[in-house]
């Protein structure tokens, strides 16, 4: 009987908790099916620092190789590790990783030569189709001239690759407290801070895929704690926390204070501009800050907007020719990175600008986070759509409102936005609201709340 596995391949990605819904012998089938829909005579394959990843990309090797795929291992590795493994070497790519989940969840982030990704549309569910087929049948017949496998190392390469796209050589010197939460930044950071004017405050750098301090989701605040009080004793300049991957960067002020990643994006971008002659096209997505399209239009360039989700900001960066792209959850895109997102090169700019000038982090980012906003509030519904449509009804025949469904549902007037976005996973309405002060973002907010929620919908607020 062939297995169902529309509960680990999710849109962008393969994840689920190993063993019990996925194993070395799934992996294995991914493997070949993964060479047989993109069609490879050689893939790269890279993995993180949990305990499941070593076997599982091992099993994923041989089944590329049975297929007859030259596989080369990087072995430990952060994602953009891996897609500058993949862009430089012109090879499809395979990184083992769930990211921020909990420990025993494992996954795998594939891409086309050149970091091109891989989802459901654009050839993930071939790869499940295939993997469930043989599931059933037994695994397919291997070629008759399988593929090598070798081992090659990238980390250097990549810190030089990073460096020569942010001018640091001027930089002051910069107490900065990283925050590794036991996974990928803890091999990353030392090499690529290596040679930068930095006193460097290492927290959790022990790769351990267990994450015995804390979560490596930088995205929910009490993961934040350890570094913001790290960063106020040490009297650092800022402070950087990596996600389980070190695909994502968070900012922490020398006050102790996270930083939106909206105004990180709008400080990348306007550097990004300035480098390219103040020209050129900026993504982000719909519930970014507006200050972000407002510093593009300010330094001379382009902003688009998008849906949520980083195929959709991948996808507008290749139609556009983008220079960079942003998102509210701390992934950021570059065009000299294969379109691809790295949250080291952000942290890089980070660097950049706060030791080119003699100003605090505090005061450097103020003029890119102009807004009051709620961050995201989730509220579990029951009927999203119904929910959706009374908000809809109570809002667009108002004054000054107007509507748009590029992702969810958004009402926008002069002075305030929010937008609402069911998830496509869960009974979940995601609700982001921001505007010109605290105390309209706040009226906003609850208004909205007070219509989506009944007594029994609890807050899974973030």
């Amino acid at each position: 009987m062939a297995a169902d596995l529309s509960q680990i391949v999710k849109a962008y990605d393969v994840r689920g908790v190993v063993p019990d819904q996925w194993d070395e012998s799934l992996a294995e089938q991914f493997g070949a099916a993964f060479v047989e829909v993109t069609g490879a005579d050689a893939i790269v394959i890279g993995h993180d620092m949990r305990p499941s990843s070593p076997a599982l990309s091992g099993a994923f090797a041989r089944g590329a190789a049975a297929r007859g795929a030259d596989v080369t291992l990087i072995g430990l590795c952060s994602t953009d590790q891996l897609y500058f493994a993949s862009g430089s070497l012109g090879l499809p790519g395979a990184m083992f990783t769930a990211s921020h989940n909990p420990a025993q969840y494992n996954g795998i982030k594939l891409c086309r030569a050149g970091a091109a990704p891989v989802g459901q549309d654009t050839g993930l569910l071939e790869i499940r189709a295939l993997v469930e087929n043989w599931s059933g049948t037994g695994a397919p017949q291997p070629v008759a001239a399988p593929g090598t496998v070798t081992r090659r190392d990238t980390l250097t390469d990549y810190a030089a690759h990073l460096l020569s796209l942010v001018d640091v050589t001027s930089i002051r010197p910069l107490k900065v407290v990283v925050d590794a939460g036991n996974g990928m930044g803890g091999h990353t950071v030392p090499t690529v801070f290596a040679d930068l004017p930095v006193d460097l405050v290492p927290m959790y750098f022990e790769l351990d895929g267990t994450f015995p301090n804390h979560e490596a989701n930088p995205l929910d605040p009490k993961n934040l704690v350890d570094l913001q009080a790290r960063v106020v004793a040490e009297g650092a300049d800022l402070g950087l926390a990596f996600d389980g991957d070190a695909d994502r960067c968070f900012v922490v002020d020398e006050r102790g204070e996270g930083i939106s990643p909206s105004a990180i994006t709008a400080l990348v971008a306007a550097r990004e501009l300035a480098r390219n002659g103040g020209e050129g096209t900026v993504i982000h997505n719909l519930i970014t800050s507006l200050s972000v399209p407002e510093v593009v239009r300010e330094n001379g360039g382009t902003p688009v907007r998008t849906r949520v989700g980083h195929s959709f900001i991948k996808a507008e960066m290749a139609e556009h020719g983008a220079i960079f792209g942003g998102e509210h959850s701390a992934h950021y895109y570059f065009r000299d990175f294969w379109n691809a997102d790295t949250g080291m090169l952000a942290a890089l700019h980070v660097l950049a600008a706060l030791g080119g000038g003699r100003a605090p982090l505090s005061e450097l980012v103020a003029r890119y986070d102009r807004y009051a906003g709620s961050g995201e509030i989730n509220s579990t519904v029951a009927d999203q759509k119904a929910r959706t449509a009374a908000v809809r009804a109570s809002f667009e025949s108002r004054p000054g409102v107007t509507t748009d469904d590029l992702d969810g549902l958004t009402v926008t007037t002069p002075d305030w936005w929010f937008n609402l976005r069911a998830s496509n996973t869960e009974p979940l309405l995601r609700l982001n609201v921001e505007a010109r002060d605290e105390r309209t973002m706040a009226s906003v907010r609850d208004e909205v709340l007070t219509m989506i929620r009944t007594p029994d919908t609890p807050d899974t607020s973030n």
